[in-house]
């Protein structure tokens, strides 16, 4: 794939408009054109993003040959945050025929799974190091603590916030209790509760990937990142919404056995959600890019 694949960055582009992207990438050799990107850069109303982006791919299609060679379907482009929904919504042939890299891969917002590739949220840096092989200090069944900004977090603090299994706290961990409390807790939990706040994706299954901690995805609609390479099932626990309310249970059938089986496996995954400038391989920088390739193949044929 390395030898092979090729990646255009267009130079246009107000760089008071576009993020700036990186030029020094294993893959990017702009002599030979094939996946431009941009980076839309958040600091103005929706209604005025709406409108850059919708001119800044209008004058790509006419200073440049490559978009109708496929009318885009072998170009693809970035963001990580919702308003990259909103900032799209005046070039619907982008969203329709260009790959979306996106940290919200929900279907409400026209992700396309076949088309569209899941980037993992990433907060980096980390605050501690990594975790793992450590299962005999894992004595916490379950965990999580965050803001109840969707429904099914509302669910999960009501139901298990009092329970003496469960580590569930209704709010974010203050800093006034201890100095970073909130990360030590991954340390010392055998499974940490994913579920979905104001989108369908979070950061805590990176942070909780990264401390050695099994990440449970309480969701019903999530591409999860990497899917096509990753046996998600192998590292994580994948469950339904109404999964919820037997959550305990289903967590104290799992054997001594499968949960050092799932530890072991995510912690050889670690560096596949880690960051590197320069990349390095089979970081997230490489995973995304091989999932680039398998869709770029996907609609090529």
């Amino acid at each position: 794939m390395e030898r092979k694949f090729k990646i255009y960055i267009y130079p246009d582009g107000d760089p008071k408009t576009f993020y700036q992207t990186p030029r020094n990438s294993p893959v990017n050799t702009p002599a030979k054109a094939t996946f431009p990107r941009t980076f839309a850069r958040a600091g103005t109303s929706y209604e005025n993003m709406t409108i850059i982006v919708e001119n800044y791919v209008d004058s790509l299609i006419a200073k440049y040959p490559y978009w109708n060679r496929t009318l885009g379907a072998d170009h693809f482009f970035v963001t990580c945050h919702d308003v990259g929904v909103r900032a799209t919504e005046g070039a619907p042939f982008l969203v329709k025929n260009a790959i979306r890299v996106v940290c919200s891969p929900s279907y409400d917002v026209g992700f396309i799974p076949h088309k569209d590739v899941a980037l993992p949220q990433v907060l980096q840096p980390f605050a501690l190091p990594s975790g793992g092989n450590d299962v005999e200090n894992r004595t916490t069944l379950g965990f999580w603590a965050g803001h109840r900004n969707s429904k099914i977090r509302v669910i999960l603090a009501r139901q298990w916030e009092n329970d003496t299994e469960l580590d569930i706290s209704n709010n974010r961990i203050s800093r006034a209790t201890g100095h970073l409390l909130y990360q030590k807790r991954f340390y010392r939990t055998k499974f940490c509760i994913c579920p979905g706040g104001s989108q369908v994706n979070s950061a805590r299954i990176a942070d909780s990937i990264h401390y050695g901690c099994v990440p449970v995805i309480l969701s019903n609609y999530y591409d999860l990142p990497f899917n096509n390479i990753l046996d998600w099932r192998k590292f994580a626990v994948i469950l339904r919404e109404n999964d919820v309310y037997d959550l305990k249970q289903i967590l104290k059938n799992i054997s001594h056995q499968e949960f050092v089986s799932l530890h072991k496996k995510l912690v050889k995954v670690q560096k596949h959600f880690q960051w590197n400038s320069p990349p390095v391989k089979y970081d997230a920088f490489h995973m995304v890019i091989h999932e680039l390739w398998l869709h770029h193949r996907v609609i090529k044929c």
